[in-house]
């Protein structure tokens, strides 16, 4: 037997094992937790019941949080709950969303109803693909809008707009306008803060704590507005952000003044 094949069995063998030690159940019972808010989602819109449908895509955004921070806290991470979490991320925040706002403002725009919402879906997967592949270099910031945080627009958008009974053919253009806008910076080179530097651990001052009470007490009082302009907010944050430090660099580069050697100044000896 060559040496290759006793190499291939080994890694056949090793892979075999693998397969057998079975899945972790905690950080995929999030995940799963997370698809099944996702298809709810979808069956509530398809009833016309677009609040409950929007509440459901919250969910879903919660469990996509805490699957990742169980997995790291338990040490339980592994490539099965990293391929199934981004196939979950593609239903629960590309095509749920896109089916919840097609649902209840799109559906009437025929043609461009349904592409808008196909383009949303095509962003989702792309930005996936593209977090999943990339290389990292400064963890403060996502390079394009994060799936989550564009489904969570998209959901308070509908769910602002069905509370205050708001004629869906009346807002048909705003809601075509914000789907593609969100799909376009889920896919931009814009960057958004990821949050990831912030130290949870670590202590905090007693204000941390009063601000974090009154966030909460904020969202009690009117969630679906006070969501909407939440991730609005952050939505705007990008082109922002990046504007500012295109004028920095601007402002840097009229005010350089040319600087002439001095033997040049003097001229030759």
């Amino acid at each position: 037997m060559s040496r290759h094949t006793d190499e291939s069995t080994e890694k056949d063998t090793a892979r075999h094992r693998e397969v057998r030690r079975g899945i972790y159940i905690l950080p995929n019972l999030m995940t799963t937790g997370g698809l099944f808010a996702g298809f709810f989602a979808i069956v509530q819109s398809t009833k016309g019941n677009f609040e409950a449908a929007a509440i459901a895509i919250f969910v879903a955004m919660l469990m996509d949080g805490l699957d990742g921070r169980i997995a790291r806290m338990t040490n339980t991470s592994s490539d099965f709950g990293m391929e199934y979490d981004s196939l979950v991320d593609v239903i629960a925040f590309g095509l749920t969303p896109a089916l919840v706002i097609y649902e209840w403002a799109l559906i009437d725009m025929g043609k461009l109803g349904w592409l808008g919402a196909f383009v949303y879906v095509a962003a989702t997967a792309l930005r996936l693909a593209r977090f999943n592949t990339q290389k990292v270099f400064d963890k403060r910031y996502f390079l394009g809008l994060p799936c989550p945080s564009g489904a969570a627009l998209i959901a308070a958008w509908v769910w602002v707009m069905e509370s205050y009974g708001l004629d869906q053919r009346s807002m048909q253009f705003m809601s075509w306008m914000l789907t593609v806008a969100v799909a376009t910076a889920m896919v931009s080179n814009l960057k958004y803060r990821s949050f990831k530097d912030l130290d949870l651990k670590g202590k905090v001052p007693f204000v941390a704590l009063i601000i974090v009470v009154f966030v909460f007490v904020l969202i009690a009082f009117d969630p679906p507005r006070v969501l909407f302009v939440g991730f609005f907010t952050y939505f705007l944050s990008g082109p922002l952000t990046s504007l500012l430090r295109w004028r920095r660099f601007r402002g840097k580069e009229h005010g350089r003044v040319p600087h002439k050697p001095a033997d040049a100044a003097d001229g030759e000896d």
